[in-house]
């Protein structure tokens, strides 16, 4: 099964800090998500995407991490699936895929396997946590115009998982933008699978989040 980590991000949100090599626990945060890709004897190769200005520098992490399962390390695209797809053409011989998000550094074992036991049912399945917060539809005028019930919405995460000819096909009718890799699936008529994911994978993506994710770090050490 091989894994895509989407480390491409902008970091438009972080004041001028790289997230992908902001320093987490005392490593950067991108090595959070490889490690726990690396350490899952269900991964067998893995592809990191990154930005043309960190390339380099990612190069010679895995080099002195000896993350002996990435097998290349790519610059990503203007938009989020223009990653995916960079991802996705060094990734061989592979029936499953897991696409995670680099700024999600706290990757479990458990995301890892319940993914993929939940894409078995149709061949795609993402992450996902009940919403809790009520949430409101408003109009261009900022007037609320519907209260949805939320024991119907999910927030969703990743790691996702997919049939690799499933996403593959996906990935090469991706007009518009699309927010996850799931919605690509969509497009498709695969229906996604939910599978529980956790409070505590949390996304980086402001300086706030990052002080966050340094007291959760302990808890994932």
């Amino acid at each position: 099964m091989g894994a895509i980590v989407v480390a491409a991000g902008s970091s438009s949100r972080m004041n001028g800090l790289d997230k992908i090599l902001a320093p987490l626990g005392g490593k950067p945060l991108l090595a959070w998500s490889v490690e726990a890709l690396q350490k899952s004897p269900r991964i067998d190769r893995i592809v990191v995407v990154a930005s043309q200005s960190n390339l380099e520098t990612i190069h010679t992490l895995v080099k002195n991490q000896k993350w002996n399962k990435v097998v290349k390390v790519c610059q990503g695209g203007r938009r989020r699936q223009d990653s995916v797809i960079a991802g996705l053409k060094l990734v061989e011989d592979c029936e499953w895929i897991v696409i995670h998000d680099g700024a999600r550094p706290f990757l479990t074992q458990d995301l890892i396997n319940d993914g993929l036991e939940a894409a078995v049912e149709s061949g795609a399945a993402v992450a996902a946590v009940p919403v809790t917060d009520t949430i409101k539809v408003a109009d261009d005028n900022l007037r609320v115009v519907a209260t949805p019930d939320r024991s119907y919405l999910w927030t969703v995460q990743t790691p996702q998982v997919f049939r690799f000819s499933i996403i593959s096909q996906a990935s090469r009718h991706s007009a518009g933008d699309v927010t996850d890799d799931a919605g690509l699936v969509e497009k498709t008529g695969v229906k996604v699978k939910l599978f529980r994911g956790s409070y505590g994978n949390i996304k980086i993506t402001t300086p706030q989040d990052l002080a966050v994710a340094e007291i959760l770090s302990k808890s994932y050490a």
